[in-house]
């Protein structure tokens, strides 16, 4: 497959020397406009007569080059990039596929250390919970249902945050816990 330039049209020459249209293969929408407007830029230049050396000529030569490449991927296969501004003919290899991302590696859930730190965070956070309610219940029902409100509303948002990050999550599990066990037990203290 050849890519030149015919008039304003950019052209694909097949291997019979037939003439197809980008809009005909299997070629993206964007790619045939950007060869398009391409073949159109290089028809200006050539009316204008420009330099072959001058910068916007060698700018022109890349971006068909880069085109070439662009259509060689899509193709998958060897387009022969013929200049229109400087004559030359070059051949552009169709890409190699790239290689298929690596799979996160997914590691399992820790089950067993997990609840074992929830379970410990539990014990910790009900002792300290029922010891403040017991200590405040002495002195009034209302004091140790108001302090047990303030604990679990301080905690809450850490407890919220917490429970999606990997390792902390098991602690947000227990605090949780012991939270709502102290709750109860808070019940059973002032009965």
């Amino acid at each position: 497959m050849e890519l030149r330039t015919n008039r304003e049209r950019a052209e694909l020459i097949g291997p019979d020397d037939e003439v197809i249209d980008p809009q005909l293969l299997d070629v993206p929408a964007e790619l045939t406009t950007d060869l398009h407007e391409w073949a159109r830029v290089v028809a200006a230049m050539q009316r204008a007569d420009a330099p072959e050396d001058a910068s916007a000529a060698v700018l022109v030569s890349r971006r068909g080059m880069q085109l070439a490449d662009r259509l060689s991927a899509v193709l998958q296969m060897t387009v022969r990039y013929h200049d229109p501004l400087t004559g030359e003919v070059l051949f552009v290899d169709a890409a190699p596929e790239p290689p298929a991302p690596p799979q996160p590696v997914v590691e399992e859930t820790p089950w067993p250390t997990g609840l074992t730190v929830s379970g410990l965070m539990a014990i910790v956070t009900f002792a300290a919970v029922l010891t403040l309610a017991i200590t405040l219940s002495e002195t009034s029902a209302l004091l140790a249902i108001g302090a047990n409100a303030v604990v679990t509303a301080g905690l809450a948002p850490s407890v919220w945050l917490a429970r999606n990050v990997l390792i902390w999550r098991w602690v947000a599990l227990g605090v949780a816990a012991g939270l709502a066990l102290g709750w109860v037990g808070l019940l059973f203290v002032l009965l």
